[in-house]
């Protein structure tokens, strides 16, 4: 359970993000628990949040990172992931981000197309460097989840599809400067079932038994990331399941003697440990509601507007027995500037401080200067 140091809340300006390091380390702590086996090798998908204390922390744990740009990567370099331990996915990597990546010395290139394995084989010729690559496969899975964060069916952008994984693999073999090392999968994201990656294994095991046949084996599998989170519950079930979790891969994929297999774990990793501290700015009586009007907005955290996604509202203030309805509104000029209707609170009044929680993934990150707003800043405990 987050501990949240009340006093101190009230005399700093918000809305800001505050991260408990405690829960960050007892989650990363399970995680290395629920695997570990060398073979099993976990990347921080820097996407999810890239504070730096927290990648930093994260760093000093041995792991690795999934990066999908420059900026990504020069971060991870900067709280000290080491270079080999990196790997570069993305769709849309530009000439530039090609170069400086493989300037750096990263681990892998996750690969998503013809052109892209053109191209990187094109700047790697050129730097006289011989680079790993990974293929990402689009496994045209359904991941049960919303379809914004929806990766691996077929009408996706990501990765290359079945059909035309023979050309793309030959492709790597007929170039010194492409060292095709293995395949990369990527289903979705907040998946709560592990129905999903059981699929996603059997998939796998169909893929790299046809290609064993052909006398081709893979030194690497990544089987991407997607682990979900209690957002309902976040006090509940602060540490997702990662023995569950690792268990399902460990069971179900045909690991071949040697291979490593890599996973990319973002939002299960940092989701609960940071929580969006916001100030009641009015309550306001309408003709048919009441609502709490904040200090933060869609500006400081996107996922209700964008994905209508709902994060636990908490009044950490009010110590009312009695509780009221209310809709849960930012200031943002926009209808979509919402982070909770008729949710159930005790009686609030104007400046009671909220908990928006479990937005330690894609919150600050996210955020932005919609209507000239200043950044949430961050508190780390």
């Amino acid at each position: 359970m987050t501990h949240f140091p009340i006093q101190k809340f009230k005399d700093i300006r918000t809305p800001f993000y505050y991260y408990d390091t405690d829960l960050l380390t007892a989650t990363l702590a399970a995680v290395r628990e629920a695997a570990p086996e060398k073979e099993f090798c976990v990347h921080y998908a820097i996407k999810a949040n890239t504070n730096p204390k927290i990648l930093k922390l994260i760093a000093d744990k041995g792991l690795g990172a999934d990066c999908v740009s420059e900026g990504e990567i020069r971060a991870a370099l900067d709280a000290g992931f080491a270079p080999e331990k990196i790997a570069f996915a993305g769709v849309g990597k530009s000439d530039v981000e090609i170069e400086f990546a493989i300037e750096s010395g990263i681990g892998c290139f996750n690969v998503e197309s013809m052109p892209e394995l053109e191209l990187i084989d094109e700047i790697a010729t050129t730097k006289d460097k011989v680079v790993d690559i990974a293929i990402r496969v689009n496994p045209n899975i359904e991941a049960h989840t919303h379809h914004y964060i929806t990766t691996g069916l077929k009408e996706n952008k990501f990765g290359i599809a079945l059909e035309m994984l023979d050309d793309a693999i030959a492709y790597c073999r007929r170039q010194p400067r492409l060292n095709l090392i293995g395949l990369h999968f990527h289903i979705g994201s907040q998946i709560t079932t592990n129905e999903p990656f059981a699929l996603l294994c059997e998939r796998i095991n169909e893929i790299t038994d046809r290609y064993s046949a052909q006398g081709i084996e893979f030194s690497s599998i990544n089987v991407g990331g997607g682990l979900g989170i209690d957002y309902i519950n976040p006090d509940a079930n602060p540490i997702p399941d990662f023995a569950s979790y690792f268990d399902a891969f460990r069971k179900k994929l045909n690991r071949r003697p040697g291979q490593t297999v890599h996973f990319e774990l973002g939002r299960s990793i940092v989701a609960q440990c940071g929580s969006l501290i916001t100030r009641v700015l009015y309550v306001k009586d309408g003709l048919e509601k009441k609502f709490v009007i904040v200090d933060a907005g869609m500006t400081d955290l996107i996922r209700p507007a964008l994905y209508q996604a709902h994060h636990h509202i908490q009044n950490l203030t009010s110590e009312a027995a009695e509780t009221d309805t209310y809709d849960v509104v930012g200031p943002i000029c926009e209808s979509s500037d919402c982070f909770g209707t008729d949710e159930t609170l005790p009686l609030t009044v104007r400046g009671d401080i909220f908990a928006l929680r479990s937005a330690g993934a894609y919150g600050e990150i996210m955020a932005s200067q919609y209507n000239c707003r200043r950044l949430p800043g961050s508190i780390i405990s």
